[in-house]
């Protein structure tokens, strides 16, 4: 006999479930479902957005290629920044103003007898010293004075702005007059002018540090020190302003928590993110002013090259070598407009107010 299956009857008091009385849920609810079941950091959700623009993705690839670069060349290229080229321990006069992989009649000569010269990968300057590697050497230095001025001004005006806007009162009022004095100021005549009177007193005073680093670049620190902290001082008061009113701080006070661990704890971590971007905006400023100040003669001490420099050097012939002034002007170009991209990528990655 046929086996015949019986339907099933749901009992109206059981607890078994009829499929047939749920819907499939819709694509809203999905979504819902997976911004729910998602667990993260604000930094992990910074950094992912930032993965997503791709603006900032190539400035990134652009800066890591060229710190790739800096570093590694000077392991790999024979050249130092302040030698002059010799070909088998002689002195070669014949090596001024090379165009890029050209070499010298002495050089031609030594390779034709089995001799082996590494090329000049950006030509030769007029005192025949290699220009690449002083390009090299120009970048290191250009870019390690933007990112150590940058956290003088990140730490003069993190202290600064969160002392006047935590405070407030008479003391901030007094703080932030003091600060818009100094936006008075105008900035290139008074870089310019501390530039030579701090570059005169270093040089008087002398010792281990100056002597390595040189005085303009250590009046170059001070200078950014002395002025341009007072952005980042404007933008962390009116932060802390904005926060110090929230319910999460009232309760800290009311614990007896310190000043100090209140901005510390609980105020500075909810504006972390305008201050890496500002941050992050800060360094091609001060790599410009850098290049400015080396360019006008008030910078990097020679022999030792910046990019500003190697620009006012390769000026005088601009008409004949219109390459030496190319190098160094492309990668002051890349640099800044790499950073403030990554910095306009990072301003709409962190910021939530930006966030969708």
């Amino acid at each position: 006999m046929q086996n015949i299956e019986k339907p099933k009857v749901v009992r109206p008091f059981s607890m078994q479930l009829d499929p047939a009385v749920f819907e499939l849920a819709t694509e809203e609810e999905k979504r819902q479902q997976d911004v729910m079941g998602e667990s993260t950091t604000f930094l992990k959700d910074g950094v992912k957005k930032l993965l997503k623009n791709p603006l900032a993705v190539f400035s990134l690839v652009v800066l890591a290629v060229i710190l790739v670069t800096i570093l590694a060349a000077p392991l790999i290229v024979p050249y130092k920044y302040s030698e002059i080229i010799q070909v088998n321990g002689v002195r070669d006069r014949g090596a001024k103003n090379l165009a890029p992989f050209e070499y010298s009649e002495l050089e031609q000569e030594y390779i034709e007898n089995g001799g082996e010269v590494f090329p000049h990968i950006f030509g030769t300057d007029a005192l025949s010293r290699d220009y690449f590697i002083r390009v090299v050497y120009g970048t290191r230095v250009s870019l390690s004075v933007g990112l150590f001025a940058s956290l003088i001004v990140l730490v003069i005006g993190l202290l600064y702005g969160s002392v006047s806007g935590y405070v407030g009162g008479r003391t901030d009022l007094v703080m932030m007059r003091i600060v818009d004095i100094i936006y008075s100021l105008p900035d290139m005549l008074i870089i310019i002018l501390l530039s030579v009177v701090l570059d005169q007193v270093f040089t008087n005073m002398g010792g281990g540090l100056v002597d390595k680093l040189g005085s303009n670049m250590i009046s170059i620190f001070t200078v950014f020190g002395l002025l341009y902290w007072v952005g980042m001082a404007r933008l962390v008061r009116g932060q802390i302003l904005s926060i110090k009113r929230n319910d999460y701080v009232l309760a800290a006070k009311a614990v007896g928590a310190k000043a100090p661990r209140i901005i510390l704890k609980h105020i500075l971590p909810n504006s972390i993110s305008v201050i890496i971007i500002s941050t992050a905006l800060q360094i091609p400023s001060a790599i410009f002013t850098e290049s400015f100040l080396s360019f006008v003669g008030l910078g990097v001490q020679a022999p030792m090259p910046s990019l500003g420099s190697l620009a006012n050097a390769a000026r005088e012939g601009l008409q004949s070598y219109p390459s030496k002034l190319l190098f160094p002007a492309l990668i002051i170009c890349l640099i800044v407009l790499s950073l403030n991209l990554l910095g306009d990528g990072m301003r709409d990655a962190f910021d939530p107010k930006l966030r969708k």
